[in-house]
């Protein structure tokens, strides 16, 4: 258990029986009014942003995470199968969990797991993930009066927005969190 003062971006607490991480803490005094603590937090499950204020001094229920490097082997079904590379001991998480960054996971990529009593509630990729270009349709020339974008087909089968330049068997670094180009792996 902790207060209001205790909550800072990253804290992970127990709000309406869910699991939420804190993104966003901001003390506030208005005028004549009692102080409140405005909070902006995601429902871990759910994926749902959530704003609430709570009172100063009020007690929350601060739960521990474990995060630890996992590896991804491979997908089975739904699920994502990941290997803790210091003991071997293979986990199961539900797509759901993994969310959009799906599209963008291939063989031995690193990701950070936040472990909560064994159930895994989020998964974290790196910031940029090389990927090879499997797909595209070559740029015209003269095309590059304003930035133009064309489709391209990755490795793992996502498909998105690459400039003219880009050629197949190129490699790029995509954004696994919004799926942009970055640049372009020399």
């Amino acid at each position: 258990m902790g207060t209001t003062s205790d909550l800072r971006p990253g804290a992970v607490i127990r709000y309406n029986g869910d699991l939420c991480i804190v993104l966003e803490s901001e003390h506030r005094t208005p005028g004549n009014l009692r102080a409140f603590y405005q909070v902006k937090m995601r429902n871990m499950k759910s994926g749902r942003l959530i704003e609430n204020r709570f009172r100063s001094g009020e007690s929350i229920e601060f739960v521990r995470v474990e995060k630890s490097n996992f590896q991804f082997l491979y997908r089975d079904g739904n699920h994502f199968v990941f290997m803790d590379p210091n003991s071997y001991e293979q986990i199961l998480v539900d797509q759901e969990i993994v969310g959009k960054s799906a599209d963008f996971l291939k063989e031995g990529l690193e990701a950070m797991l936040s472990i909560n009593d064994g159930i895994v509630l989020q998964v974290e990729l790196p910031s940029s993930v090389s990927l090879k270009v499997v797909s595209t349709e070559p740029g015209l020339r003269g095309d590059t009066a304003t930035n133009v974008l064309k489709s391209a087909v990755l490795e793992t089968g996502a498909s998105i927005q690459v400039p003219l330049f880009i050629e197949e068997n190129d490699t790029i670094k995509v954004d696994p969190v919004s799926g942009q180009y970055l640049e372009r792996v020399k």
